[in-house]
């Protein structure tokens, strides 16, 4: 029964069965649950980072349309600054398209997403009372476009999001499987996030060029720079003026607009040095992996492994913690979910305490 008691009367109905969104909480030695890069930032460019941040005017409002920024990142992906907007991480973008967006979900216009997959388009949509529908991903961790394809013409959505490379598996949807998707959901927007493109073997931007209702969806918080909040939305320029009318003044502070636009400029080696190694790395880890009995890897396009293990992933996880490494489990979701780890990788020292945390509990 409702509680219509005092404030509690005003509360949004779709918070009653939610939880936060909280990381796990204690003091690990080994953290690769987070899907963060591992510490591989040169002292030249710490050094320079301190010293941008030394000239910040901390008196001073952000420049409320970050121009600066927008025309680094528009020079970085080949497009326009009208075709760049940017957010508090890709987490502000979501949210702000589902607000441009947003419909009661009665005659069509809800969001459809993929499941398993980044747990937010469903929770942000839900709290903007968008209904959501959610197809599961098939047998390989694969789009499966015949029934995509049938819940765009039976649930008509406003909104498509489709993270590829996926999280938690580090799939990619096949090209041929995504271009069937933006043709058949012509009236719906498809957004393509791509925050672990950087670790991939292709991408997906050339979609912009040739279908108006798609929108990417990149970031610098897998590639070193979680600590700036930075993603950017690239889209046709009439779709970034209208989802911009929804973004709150000044919502980029001024330390992230300098250090990220300093990060896609001049310290640009440093984001394919530190791609290089975590990709070489991910490699290294999977192969060893494939030797542990009861132990199988679906091959990544991120900065994490999609593990599945014989015993229960809980017991494998409760392990690793009793050994001081904090890995992401799965097991709660039940299912077929019930036997998946998702890893992130680290420093080679932190991959191997994994690996020997792991070969132990297994």
């Amino acid at each position: 029964m409702t509680d219509t008691r005092g404030w509690r009367r005003w509360l949004n109905p779709a918070l009653a069965d939610m939880s936060a969104y909280t990381p796990a909480p204690g003091a690990f030695e080994v953290r690769l649950d987070a899907n963060e890069a591992p510490s591989l930032l040169s002292k030249e460019a710490h050094a320079e980072l301190a010293l941008r941040a030394a000239r910040i005017d901390w008196r001073r409002y952000p420049d409320a349309g970050s121009p600066r920024l927008r025309e680094a990142i528009a020079q970085r992906c080949g497009v326009t600054p009208e075709e760049v907007l940017l957010g508090v991480g890709s987490d502000e973008l979501i949210a702000m398209l589902l607000r441009a967006f947003g419909r009661d979900g009665k005659s069509g216009g809800g969001v459809l997403t993929l499941t398993p997959t980044f747990v937010m388009y469903r929770m942000t949509a839900r709290i903007h009372a968008h209904q959501v529908m959610e197809v599961p991903l098939d047998a390989s961790w694969g789009m499966s476009p015949d029934a995509v394809s049938k819940a765009v013409e039976m649930f008509q959505p406003s909104l498509i999001f489709v993270a590829s490379p996926n999280n938690p598996t580090g799939t990619m949807v096949a090209m041929d499987h995504l271009v069937r998707l933006v043709e058949s959901a012509a009236e719906s927007l498809v957004i393509v996030d791509e925050a672990y493109v950087d670790y991939a073997s292709r991408h997906q931007l050339d979609l912009l060029r040739t279908h108006e209702n798609v929108v990417i969806l990149r970031t610098l918080s897998k590639v070193g720079f979680a600590a700036l909040r930075l993603g950017w939305m690239l889209a046709r320029s009439e779709v970034v003026r209208e989802v911009d009318k929804v973004r709150l003044p000044y919502n980029l502070p001024v330390p992230t607009q300098e250090l990220a636009t300093l990060v896609v400029t001049e310290l640009g080696d440093e984001l394919t040095r530190i791609r290089d190694t975590v990709v070489s790395e991910r490699e290294r880890v999977a192969a060893r992996l494939a030797g542990l009995p009861g132990i199988s890897v679906t091959p990544s396009e991120a900065n994490f492994l999609w593990i599945k293990t014989e015993a229960s992933a809980e017991e494998v996880y409760e392990g690793l913690k009793a050994q001081s490494v904090l890995v992401r489990s799965f097991h709660k979701h039940g299912g077929r979910l019930k036997h998946y780890l998702r890893v992130t990788i680290g420093l080679t020292h932190e991959n191997e305490r994994f690996l020997s945390a792991l070969a132990e509990v297994v």
